[in-house]
């Protein structure tokens, strides 16, 4: 096993914002409340075919990095969920980290990525 970490993914720029569904703009709620509860770096959530909600912080330990989006597209995984209907990850960077698109792609090529900015603030949606 390498001793070096492996290169970031590269981040995706999302579009400019559109207005959120009343759904959607919960999950910035559970987003923002999730990186504020413990001073992450990063807050997710996403919402499963269900309805279900999931939130998530990011994860930096010695043995373990994990970005919020990763933790929560994994936690509704545990709990059964097949497919994501929508995402938010609330962060100070522009752009969504690489890891986290791909984990919410695993899931649903066509769900929207809202990127918001800590405040609560949409910078925009990543839809592809």
């Amino acid at each position: 096993m390498p001793d070096t970490p492996a290169a970031p993914a590269p981040r995706s720029a999302p579009t400019a914002p559109a207005p959120l569904s009343a759904e959607d703009a919960k999950l910035v709620v559970l987003a923002r409340g999730a990186r504020g509860r413990v001073a992450a770096v990063e807050g997710a959530a996403v919402r499963d075919q269900d309805g279900r909600t999931y939130a998530a912080a990011s994860v930096a330990l010695p043995s373990l990095t994990l970005t919020a989006l990763q933790l929560a597209v994994a936690s509704a995984v545990a709990a059964g969920a097949s497919r994501l209907e929508a995402a938010v990850v609330v962060t100070e960077a522009s752009t969504l980290d690489g890891a986290g698109h791909a984990a919410v792609r695993d899931l649903a090529v066509d769900a929207p990525i809202h990127v918001a900015a800590p405040d609560g603030t949409v910078l925009g949606t990543v839809t592809q």
